[in-house]
């Protein structure tokens, strides 16, 4: 499994710099593994992004824009659902992966399992 992030690297855009930096940023931080996709300097990234995210995902007018995040070809969401993955310490469940031990995600996980 790899997550991708696909990116745009010559984005005008401050706000989705500052939001591709910020995705990326967290994962090297917790060492998860993640391809970079550009969408600006491949043509083949761009068209696969746009087909691959869902429907519901797109905004109602014009394309989705990056930073957008899949797990291998599986949809895991956009930055505001990255955001609130984060807030919530569940972004490896929002990633599709298990949070590692001793994580705080792992922890939040374990005391929702005791209350059950």
């Amino acid at each position: 499994m790899v997550i991708k992030v696909y990116i745009a690297s010559s984005s005008g855009s401050t706000s989705i710099k500052k939001q591709q930096q910020d995705v990326m940023g967290f994962l090297a931080a917790n060492k998860i593994d993640f391809e970079e996709c550009d969408i600006a300097a491949d043509e083949e990234n761009r068209k696969w992004m746009r087909e691959n995210v869902p429907e519901d995902s797109r905004p109602a007018t014009g394309n989705p824009l990056p930073p957008q995040i899949f797990n291998d070809a599986t949809y895991c969401g956009n930055y505001e659902a990255f955001f609130d993955a984060r807030e919530d310490n569940a972004v490896y469940a929002f990633l599709g992966l298990t949070a590692p031990p001793g994580s705080k995600e792992a922890e939040a996980l374990a005391k929702k399992m005791q209350q059950q």
